[in-house]
């Protein structure tokens, strides 16, 4: 099978997600609409032919009359329909399209194929066709019955001309027509291919609308004066993308266009030149000569553009390719493992880990440590030293390239992914912060709004939702309404407040990456404090690089350029007098300057 037939057969089984009472309405209502044409040109020429015999009072126009006006009433109506039909396909089959998107992207693709750039460019191609920026995989499958349309009408009026002039007559008008037809998808197909090699100044040029039209740094570019240098940027990305497309256009589309152009004009030449000696010399009759003259135009109208399927089909199809290209890519590279994972109940164990970031710098080489199950590992560094990703490799977002991470001695490599996350409560040092509302933060579509309230208050976030103005209701963006913006403190315990959450769904491992990165010091010793008092009998792991904080973890790593080069609880490592000892000892003194600063 050639890929251009497989093509077509992905879009056609693409319908299937749209249920098969609106495909096969589509269908009718769009062979009806391409038949309809031919009947009223049958319907016009009947008319004209009866007009002399009507004149001498031997004939009438009651039936024809009816059947043309019939016809003309049906193809005010169906076109409609059709469209109608066509969007309902397209919104049908995209939603099904959004959730392959979604499951691969979600739960088949490990980070490290998400931060690739070819796959970004197809997953940037799959959202922005979805988002109807540019034509979808459901406009194009809904496109097909449109097409049904043009074809059933090209095959009627060529079997109209096989009648009324010959057989040779209405194939070589056929095959006039579909020459120009394939011809001009040739090179549609070509600029499409040419297209897709503009992804990458795609990606940038919606950075940088983005960039200007946002919020996100409206601040800066106004207090900074940054509006001419973005408008020059956004200029520049605008031509970088434009340029080569407008190019393209010209040396793929016009130029050929021209050429098919003289073509379909040639042909029509012919066919009405065989139109005008069959009349001339008899052959064909009034009826015959009126049904000849428009059928001819049809087949040669054919070789146009549709606007209502090719871009459609050209470029959505292009966006199918590219979801299936991306499911694929990230299938080939998910982490592997099918056990259940076990809640850690001795220990989680780093042996001798290896891992690097693809095309970057070794983060470890021989990394080894030993987090207990039920106690409170802090892991503590300077930036850099490698403490966020470890956190990435604990939860499996990457999986190390030497060594082994296991739990229990089972290694996590051997264990379902997902089974394994789903035994975590994790706050990333960048977490996010969904536009939804406060409650919906806490429990992310689980639990109820009373277990969101106790969350929240062992997380000590009860003040800030009873300043809120709607409690759990009110949304974390101003931009809604009744919506309210929150500090970064306060973002930090509605993350907590999310993380216990999850412990009390079932999470047995609590991982906090930086979780006091926002708060003033005050705040700082209270998150602490209550978080341990929280958590006790829990396995947690708090990352860190200040040292003072987090003397009352039962443990403590020390990790300098991806080693534990000390580990003990606090009174341990401050008898110690190495590393961690003068560490603390700075931190302390800055430590008591801001209490001071504070009082």
């Amino acid at each position: 099978m050639g890929p251009r037939l497989r093509r077509w057969l992905d879009l056609a089984h693409l319908l299937r997600g749209a249920g098969t009472l609106p495909v096969t309405v589509a269908l009718l209502v769009s062979a009806a609409f391409g038949l309809a044409p031919i009947v009223f040109m049958v319907g016009m020429a009947v008319l004209l032919s009866r007009v002399p015999a009507v004149a001498r009072g031997e004939a009438a126009l009651g039936a024809a009359v009816a059947l043309t006006l019939a016809a003309l009433v049906a193809q005010q109506l169906l076109g409609p329909l059709q469209l109608a039909l066509a969007e309902l396909l397209a919104r049908r089959v995209d939603g099904h399209c959004v959730q392959r998107a979604l499951r691969a992207a979600y739960t088949e693709a490990p980070v490290a194929a998400l931060e690739r750039p070819g796959t970004l460019d197809q997953l940037t191609d799959v959202r922005t066709a979805i988002d109807r920026a540019s034509p979808s995989p459901g406009q194009a499958a809904a496109a097909l019955p449109a097409l049904l349309a043009r074809y059933t009408g090209l095959a009627g009026a060529v079997v109209l001309i096989a009648i009324v002039l010959s057989p040779l007559a209405g194939l070589v008008v056929a095959v006039t027509a579909l020459v120009i037809r394939f011809g001009q998808r040739g090179s549609l197909g070509r600029f499409a291919a040419a297209w897709d090699e503009l992804s990458p100044q795609r990606r940038r040029l919606a950075y940088t609308r983005t960039l200007t039209t946002g919020t996100a740094a409206a601040k800066e570019i106004r207090v900074l004066g940054l509006l001419g240098f973005l408008t020059a940027r956004l200029d520049t990305e605008h031509r970088g993308y434009l340029d080569p497309i407008w190019s393209m256009r010209r040396r793929l589309l016009l130029r050929p266009f021209l050429g098919f152009a003289l073509a379909g004009l040639a042909g029509a030449t012919l066919a009405l030149a065989a139109v005008a000696q069959a009349t001339a010399s008899g052959e064909l009759n009034l009826l015959g000569y009126a049904v000849a003259v428009q059928a001819v135009l049809v087949p040669i109208r054919f070789g146009v553009y549709f606007p209502e399927a090719d871009v459609q089909t050209q470029f959505g199809g292009r966006a199918l390719a590219a979801l299936t290209s991306f499911e694929q890519a990230v299938r080939g590279e998910a982490l592997p493992g099918t056990a259940p994972a076990p809640a850690p109940r001795h220990e989680i164990r780093f042996t001798q880990v290896g891992f690097a970031y693809p095309g970057g710098r070794r983060v470890f080489t021989d990394l080894d440590l030993a987090i207990p199950a039920g106690r409170c590992t802090a892991i503590v560094g300077l930036n850099g030293a490698g403490k966020t990703t470890l956190v990435k490799l604990l939860t499996r977002c990457y999986d190390p390239d030497r060594g082994a991470v296991t739990v229990d001695g089972h290694d996590l490599r051997d264990l379902d992914p997902r089974s394994w996350q789903r035994q975590l409560a994790v706050i990333f040092q960048d977490f996010n912060r969904y536009e939804l509302t406060a409650g919906e933060n806490i429990g992310l579509g689980a639990g109820t709004p009373a277990a969101w309230q106790a969350a929240a208050a062992r997380a000590g976030a009860q003040d800030l939702l009873g300043d809120l103005p709607s409690g759990l209701d009110t949304p974390l963006h101003a931009r809604y309404a009744g919506g309210r913006d929150l500090s970064g403190g306060q973002w930090q315990r509605v993350a907590l407040a999310r993380a216990l959450h999850a412990v009390d769904r079932g999470a047995r491992l609590l991982v906090l990456d930086e979780p006091t990165a926002a708060l003033d010091v005050r705040a700082e010793v209270e998150f602490f404090d209550r978080f341990l008092t929280q958590t006790e009998g829990l396995t947690s792991v708090i990352i860190s690089h200040r040292f003072s904080t987090v003397r009352r973890a039962d443990q403590i790593l020390v990790l300098s350029d991806g080693h534990v080069v000390e580990h003990g609880d606090h009174d341990t490592l401050i008898a110690a007098g190495s590393h961690y000892a003068e560490m603390f000892a700075l931190q302390a003194s800055r430590f008591r300057d801001d209490l001071a600063a504070a009082a």
